[in-house]
């Protein structure tokens, strides 16, 4: 269905009429097993010479389903669900590292990813080096030969900053390494960080694909691009697995050599199911996507401005203000606009903070993004507690800075909640 355009895709991409009942909406397949139709079918499956469904864990037709729209919003060759966004970073990863390999990751990235990448990954014997992504230059002297991915944001958590993707491409590109992005933030209407370079999109699909609040999945999405054969860095893909009696994924699957690895193996032994109803509220959310972003990003654009005139208001970070340094990224990076998450400094500091949090009626304090109602955090206290406060800062969540997520909300009444709240703080 590559030949529609975003609108038609998100409505209908990777969805048939059930074949059985011609049933519209993709069902929900609430099953664990299916039935083979013979011990040859089931051989077949197994050894990965049929495509067909086995066990939930692995395969689930709603999830199916899910996955490759995705995979067709953002134009990649395929893509595998996970339980949450944090299992997809890892499922994205897992395929790539072994003991004693690394990863070069930008400093302005979610808490939670910085925590994941500077601590959890050590207990696999991998690593990974921070640096910040303007500096080029820094960034490819950071990597080495034990380096295995780079990883960035399109749009970062929290403060809205755009990374300049095709200047990393770039990088990766010399180095022969793929290029992670996680364009959460951004989703593929905003940005498409395959067309810029970029060899793995992930997602939390907990935020604004799925757009409600209602719950938690992940993404990952391959370019089908890259040719893990090059080198001998990426033998899961390129040698022989013992697994499946020597099959050699990249050699035999193509460009589809990620996405089938990272179910074969991936979700068959890591577990990171995504089940079949999250995946159906998922589905129903991606419908309305692009005019939901639509909405997000006229009600940020007009919040924040208001926000960057307000005197009680020390600086604002959203993208889509000219007075951002990263504005300039806007026209080649998310064409149609920068997203509705930032950041505001309050000059009251920390207290003024946390009693804007306690007084504002229409934005909700959740620890959360991405949903039809406007957010707010204290990310230094919360998602971002467990850094050194030089990592808050770095990471764009200062003590004195509160992170706004823009809903679908009338704009008029969020500025007004706003103003009364700040008006107390």
């Amino acid at each position: 269905m590559s030949d529609y355009s975003f609108d038609t895709l998100q409505i209908h991409a990777g969805a048939e009429p059930d074949p059985a009942t011609g049933a519209r909406q993709v069902p929900i397949y609430q099953t664990t097993a299916y039935v083979f139709k013979d011990a040859d079918h089931a051989a077949r499956l197994f050894n990965l010479q049929e495509v067909g469904y086995i066990y939930s864990r692995l395969t689930n037709p709603t999830v199916a389903a899910l996955a490759n729209r995705i995979a067709a919003l953002e134009g990649g060759a395929g893509a595998v669900c996970t339980s949450s966004g944090h299992a997809a970073q890892i499922m994205a990863l897992f395929p790539l590292m072994g003991p004693g390999k690394n990863i070069v990751a930008s400093t302005r990235l979610y808490g939670g990813t910085i925590t994941q990448f500077s601590q959890t990954i050590k207990r696999f014997g991998w690593s990974c080096t921070f640096v910040d992504f303007d500096d080029l230059a820094a960034l490819e002297a950071a990597i080495d030969d034990d380096t295995r991915a780079i990883f960035c944001e399109s749009i970062s958590n929290p403060g809205g900053y755009i990374t300049d993707i095709p200047a990393v491409a770039k990088v990766a590109d010399k180095a022969g390494l793929p290029l992670i992005v996680d364009n959460t933030l951004a989703t593929p209407y905003l940005c498409r960080p395959i067309e810029l370079g970029a060899t793995l999109v992930v997602h939390s699909m907990t935020k604004y694909l799925t757009g409600n609040g209602t719950v938690t999945g992940g993404c990952v999405v391959d370019s089908g691009k890259f040719d893990w054969s090059a080198s001998d860095k990426f033998p899961s893909l390129s040698a022989p697995e013992p697994a499946y009696h020597g099959l050699k994924f990249h050699e035999a699957l193509g460009p589809m050599a990620f996405t089938f690895h990272s179910i074969a193996v991936g979700l068959r032994d890591l577990g990171m199911t995504m089940n079949p109803q999250g995946a159906h509220y998922t589905l129903m959310g991606i419908e309305t996507l692009s005019l939901r972003m639509e909405r997000h990003v006229a009600n940020a654009i007009k919040v924040a401005q208001w926000l960057e005139a307000d005197p009680r208001v020390d600086y604002v970070t959203y993208a889509g203000l000219e007075s951002s340094p990263w504005n300039k990224r806007i026209a080649t990076v998310c064409p149609k606009g920068a997203g509705a998450l930032f950041t505001v400094a309050l000059k009251g500091g920390y207290e003024s903070c946390v009693s804007l949090v306690n007084n504002l009626k229409l934005f909700s304090h959740v620890a959360n993004l991405g949903d039809a109602r406007s957010l707010i955090i204290h990310s230094a206290s919360t998602t971002h507690r467990q850094l050194t406060e030089a990592q808050q800062i770095a990471a764009g969540a200062a003590p004195n800075v509160v992170r706004l997520s823009i809903g679908i909300e009338n704009a008029d009444d969020l500025i007004a909640d706003l103003d009364q709240a700040l008006g107390q703080a």
